[in-house]
C-alpha cells in the first residue's frame, strides 16, 4: 500500500504528525510496477501471486499423494478432505458420479481461486489477485470455452444454441422477445456475472480492510485518539473475520457454478 508518505495540496506535508489528511486507499492501490521483466512479459506482484499460488496448489497435492498410504495420515489426509469436500459438496450434486472425470479440475480451480482469495490476509502479501479483474475474466473464459465446446460436442451445435435460446415450455408468440433474451443472458451475461462476482467482492474486501487497517495507524498517532484507533482495529478483525467466510464463499460459488454449466452442457435442463 502506497500510504506510508501523505502529501497535502501544498505538497509539504509528509508525515501524519505533520498534519497529514487520512491516506485513504483509492484504485491507485491496485496497479503495481513490474518487479522485474523477461522479455516482454512484465511480472508484477499479482502475477507473481498467481504463479505462487499455483506452485502451492500444485506443491500440496503432489506431497499429498506422491506416495498415497493406504490409511492416510499427515497431508494426505488434508489433500483427500478436500478432494472429498469438492466431490460431495460441487461436482455430485451438479455431474452426479457420471462427472466424476473432473474432479481434478473442479479441485484445481476451487483451490486456486481460494489461495489467491486468502492472499488478501497474509501479512506482506496482503493482496489478493482476484481483486484485479483480469484474473477472474481469464478463468471465466477458460469456463466458457469449456461448457459451449462440450455443449456443442454433446448436443450438436444447433441442438445446443436452441436449448440455450428456447425456455422450456415457452408459448411460441413470446419466443421472438423470450430467443435475444436468452441467448444475451445463456452466452453473454452468465460468464460477465460469473467474473465479476469474484472480482468485486474481493475488491470491496481488500478496499474495507484497507480503510480499517489505515485508519487504526493514523488514528494511534494522533494525540488523544486512543479509544478511536482501538474500535478502528476491533472492526479491522470483525471484517477479517468476515472476510476468511467470504473469501471461501466465492471459490465454492465460482467452482459450484462451472460444475452446473458443464451439467447443463451434457444435456438440456428440464
Amino acid at each position: 500500500m502506497n500510504h506510508v508518505v501523505a502529501v497535502q495540496a501544498a505538497g509539504s506535508c509528509q508525515h501524519v504528525l505533520e498534519g497529514c489528511p487520512y491516506p485513504a486507499p483509492s484504485i491507485t492501490d491496485f496497479y503495481f510496477r513490474p518487479i522485474f521483466t523477461i522479455g516482454v512479459f512484465r511480472f508484477d506482484k499479482p502475477m507473481l501471486l498467481v504463479l505462487l499460488s499455483t506452485l502451492i496448489v500444485v506443491g500440496f497435492f503432489w506431497a499429498a499423494f506422491r506416495k498415497p498410504q493406504l490409511i492416510p495420515r499427515g497431508v494426505q489426509n488434508l489433500g483427500e478432505l478436500g478432494i472429498l469436500f469438492v466431490r460431495d459438496q460441487i461436482l455430485r450434486p451438479q455431474l452426479g458420479k457420471r462427472g466424476d472425470n473432473w474432479l481434478p479440475f473442479l479441485t484445481s480451480l476451487f483451490f486456486f481461486i481460494w489461495v489467491n482469495n486468502i492472499f488478501g490476509l497474509i501479512p506482506i502479501l496482503y493482496f489478493p489477485a482476484t481483486s484485479r479483474y483480469e484474473y477472474p475474466a481469464i478463468l471465466t473464459v477458460m469456463v466458457w470455452v469449456l461448457y459451449m465446446g462440450i455443449g456443442m460436442w454433446k448436443q450438436g451445435p444447433i441442438r445446443y444454441m436452441k436449448a440455450l435460446c428456447v425456455p422450456e415450455g415457452a408459448p411460441l408468440l413470446l419466443l421472438p422477445l423470450l430467443a435475444p433474451i436468452e441467448f444475451l443472458s445463456n452466452v453473454f451475461v452468465r460468464p460477465l456475472t460469473l467474473s465479476v462476482r469474484l472480482f468485486a467482492n474481493m475488491l470491496a474486501g481488500h478496499v474495507l480492510l484497507a480503510v480499517f487497517a489505515l485508519a487504526t495507524w493514523y488514528l494511534l498517532t494522533l494525540h488523544y485518539q486512543l479509544v478511536f484507533s482501538v474500535f478502528s482495529f476491533l472492526v479491522l478483525v470483525a471484517l477479517t473475520l468476515l472476510e476468511l467466510l467470504i473469501q471461501l464463499l466465492q471459490a465454492f460459488i465460482f467452482t459450484i457454478l462451472t460444475a452446473f454449466y458443464i451439467s447443463g452442457a451434457y444435456e438440456p435442463a428440464h
